[in-house]
Parts: structure tokens; sequence; C-alpha cells
């Protein structure tokens, strides 16, 4: 297999497969980026029950690479990585979908849990603690936490699909999509802000500085266990958020 590209290799190969988008050109620039496929599985595949095959995601994301290349304007100087990253996880999060992955005990303790969180902060007006939310749900704090360790599988897509707001690398964005993008991430930014302080770490170090469930647990000096459980408590808070703030919006 060839070395990975240079910076000045793969910018000179762009502008050539930009003239001449032949097929050799082509696998040499998906060769180069399938690390990313790697990397992108790896992040996904660490909350997902063990009958997912990891091949199957990496395969996944492979064909999403392959377009990923092929729709990329190296005109406009948009980041390659940025670009495919987005395109790899949307087609492994389109595989995931297609097997229906979650069994029906765990989507209706998702639905549970989701509408107590959502009803008792939109209540409250603020976060609520794991006590505050352990007594709505009428069980223990000890079943909670177990509750919330069963419910990591299911925060596999959620965050992904509201930060996903690209536009078509050929298309220019209308000032209309232009303004609804802005507002996106300022809602996305706002809830992160109302999150208690080390889930919004764990948000931050997660999507933003794209550090592993591993690597964050070495940076808080917490478990591995206990990042998985703050990741998945600030993403059904995020969205039960996001839930009430568009139902604002409509009503």
């Amino acid at each position: 297999m060839d070395m990975k590209l240079s910076e000045q290799e793969s910018e000179s190969l762009w502008r050539e497969y930009a003239k001449k988008p032949t097929k050799a050109i082509r696998d040499r620039l998906v060769e180069n980026y399938l690390p990313l496929v790697n990397i992108i599985a790896g992040r996904i595949a660490v909350s997902l029950p063990s009958h997912i095959d990891r091949d199957d995601l990496i395969s996944s994301g492979f064909f999403g690479l392959l377009d990923a290349v092929e729709r990329y304007d190296h005109a406009r100087q948009n980041k390659f990585e940025t670009y495919a990253g987005v395109r790899i996880r949307g087609a492994m999060i389109d595989y995931l979908r297609s097997k229906d992955w979650l069994p029906i005990s765990v989507r209706q303790k998702i639905r549970s849990y989701e509408n107590c969180v959502n009803e008792l902060e939109g209540a409250l007006g603020r976060s609520a603690t794991d006590e505050e939310i352990a007594a709505a749900m009428g069980v223990s704090v000890e079943e909670f936490t177990r509750l919330v360790t069963q419910l990591n599988v299911a925060t596999v897509i959620p965050l992904d699909e509201y930060m996903r707001t690209e536009t078509a690398v050929n298309a220019v964005p209308s000032p209309q999509e232009t303004i609804e993008k802005q507002e996106r991430r300022e809602t996305l930014a706002k809830a992160i802000e109302r999150l208690p302080e080390r889930e919004r770490q764990v948000v931050s170090l997660y999507y933003h500085e794209e550090l592993t469930m591993k690597e964050i647990s070495l940076v808080l000096s917490i478990s591995e266990a206990r990042v998985c459980q703050l990741h998945t408590k600030a993403i059904f808070r995020l969205r039960g958020y996001l839930a009430r703030e568009k139902a604002n919006l409509v009503g």
C-alpha cells in the first residue's frame, strides 16, 4: 500500500482530479483518506451493541468516502476532511437505521426517559439532577444509573443529526439557508451552554476536540464508563431542549 500523501501531494492530486477525474486518481484519493473511515467507525462503534459488525460500519463509511471524493469541489477551498467526515458519518448512520438495531424494549425505555427529562426540565427551567429525574421516573438513583448505562447505545445518532448542517458541495446556500444554519448553530450552542459543567465538558471534548471516550476519561480523570454516562445524559438533555425550542417556534 502506498504511503499517505503529504499535504502538497494531495493538493496536487486534487488539482489533477479537478481537471481530469479519472478512476485511478479517484482511487488514490480514496486510499489516502481511508484512515478517516476507521477513525469515525471507531468513534461510533464504542457505543454500539456487540451484535453490530464494525466491518459493516467501515464498509458503509467507505462508500460515504467514495461519494465525498466524487462530489467534492476543490475550487471552493473547503477542507476535504471536514466535508468527508460528515458524509462518512452520515453513511454509517444510514446503515444503522437500515438495520433497525435498537431492540423494542430499549426504544420504550428511551421514550420514557426522554419524555421524563423533557417535561421535568421544561417545568424546572434548568437541568434536572439525577435524583430529580429518578424520583420523577419512580426509580432509585441506582436504577436510574443502570438505565443511563443501558441507553448509551441510543446516543450514537442524535447530536450528529443536529451538527450535520452542510450544504451540497456544488450548491451556493441561499440567504434563507444561511440564516437557518446560523440559527441551528446558535440554538445548539445555547442548549450546550445550559448543560451541567461535566456534561458540557464531555460534549465539547467529544464533538469539538474529537477526543475518544477513553481520551476524555484521561483528561477529566474519571472512568470511561462515567464519560459514557455523562455523554448519554447530555444528549437526552439536548434533545429535550431542542424539541422544546422547536415546539415554541411552531407555537
